[in-house]
Formats: structure tokens, sequence, C-alpha cells
């Protein structure tokens, strides 16, 4: 088929390019993650072409290898239609279908969405001239909830510790100690300790169970542990949420 065809010249390219903004694209994922609640048949994520042509759409998951093409990945999901054309200003809805595959019930699982853009073929003159054709990729977050899990997500960032160590680079860091069973994700967080500051504006993710090092410039701190640690943490719905850790006995 022609179409599958050029869509494997397009992977081709842009197997290794990570992280495309959305905003450069004219199909737009309504979303920034998605939470797939292991009780529920199936859920749904809406796509919307904003762009003044059709494209030529694919959709499909991977483990979290951002070169796995299509045909390779496996997952414990269906998702439907994986290929389709999408007119200017129209909408379309993704179906993601949990196969039942034995995962993790202790602790989310993640998983990564892609949504490759095709333009259209130029045709006319401009065909005959030398263009260049530039394909999107979006990935966004797909979080597989167990049912049970104890707490809930968006009280995870509470719980997580926070000290002060030496970094693998031979700086340091605010190492992170996430204790629940979900994922959270940080925009940016800031510590405090004896009347200094500390910034990572970079932010990450901190897995369940798990440690994450957020790098810190220069002083070195002078304790072990901050007094407070200030945070954004992206919820489900993909909003920004403040937060503040203090130490025990810092108040």
């Amino acid at each position: 088929m022609a179409v599958r065809k050029k869509l494997a010249a397009v992977l081709t390219v842009v197997a290794l390019a990570v992280g495309v903004s959305s905003a450069q694209a004219s199909v737009v994922i309504n979303g920034t993650r998605v939470v797939y609640p292991s009780d529920e048949r199936e859920v749904t994520v809406k796509l919307v072409n904003e762009g003044a042509g059709p494209a030529l759409v694919q959709a499909w998951l991977d483990t979290g290898d951002p070169t796995t093409l299509p045909e390779d990945a496996k997952v414990p999901f269906s998702l439907s239609p994986p290929l389709f054309r999408l007119d200017a200003r129209k909408g379309q809805s993704l179906r993601l279908v949990y196969s039942q595959e034995p995962l993790a019930q202790n602790r989310e699982t993640l998983y990564w969405l892609n949504v490759l853009e095709v333009p259209p073929l130029v045709n006319g003159p401009a065909a005959e001239k030398n263009t260049l054709q530039v394909a999107f990729r979006t990935r966004i977050k797909v979080f597989f909830r167990p049912a049970g899990l104890p707490g809930n997500a968006r009280e995870a960032p509470a719980q997580i510790t926070w000290k002060f160590v030496k970094s693998a680079k031979g700086g340091y860091a605010l190492q992170a100690t996430n204790p629940t069973p979900y994922y959270v994700t940080f925009a940016h967080v800031g510590a405090t300790a004896g009347g200094k500051k500390w910034f990572n504006e970079k932010g990450g993710m901190v897995d369940p169970g798990s440690t994450t090092e957020f790098e810190i410039e220069s002083p070195a701190p002078s304790v072990a542990v901050p007094e407070e640690v200030d945070y954004r943490f992206v919820d489900d719905y993909g909003a920004g949420v403040d937060g503040i850790y203090h130490a025990p006995g810092a108040r």
C-alpha cells in the first residue's frame, strides 16, 4: 500500500526525533498524558487537526524506547484506528483497549503514545520544485493504573522525601525518593537550607518505589537534608500544582 510505504519512509527519518512539540504540528492531542484505570473497558484520546489542510496520521504505543517502530512495538493494548486521514478542522478519537495481559498490580506501569503527522504531498507546479516535507511526531505518557492502589496520585508528591547528594557529574543534586505506587512528574523543584536556595528548573519524573536526582548548582549544601522543598508537579489532567515539603523538625 502506497500510504504505508510513505509512512515507513517517514518513520526512518523521524525515529530518532523525540519530543517534537505539538505547537509545531497541525494535529494536536487533547491532553499531555493519559491515565488508563485497569477496571475500564477502554480509554479514548481525542485528536484535532488545527491546520488548513488534511494530514495522514499514524498512532502507536511503545514501552519507552522512542526509536521503536510501530510494527516492532509489543504492548498489552490495541489501538484503533492506527492509520487514518484527518481533514482540516476535524477531530478523531483514538480508542485504547487493554488486552488483559498480566501487568504489575502493586504499581503503575508507563507506556508512551506516539502520534505521527505526515502532511499531504505537494501537487501542481510546486511539485516540480525541490520541497522539504516535515513530519511531526508527538509522544505523551500513558499510565496504566491498577485498581485498588493505596492512596491516590494527587497525594503522592507530598509523600516524596528529599535529601542533598553528590551527583554522578561531580556536582550536587536533590535526590527524591518516591515510596508510592504512582509516577510523579515535577515541572521544577527548589530547596532551602541555612538561608540559601537551590533550583532545578528542568524537573523530571520519579518512578514508583524509586529515586531520581535533580541537579542543582553551587554552592555545596552544608546539610544533608533541606529544610524545605517547593515544587510544581503535573497532575492527571496535565495541570501544574504547587506544593511544599517540610523536613521533619524543620517547623
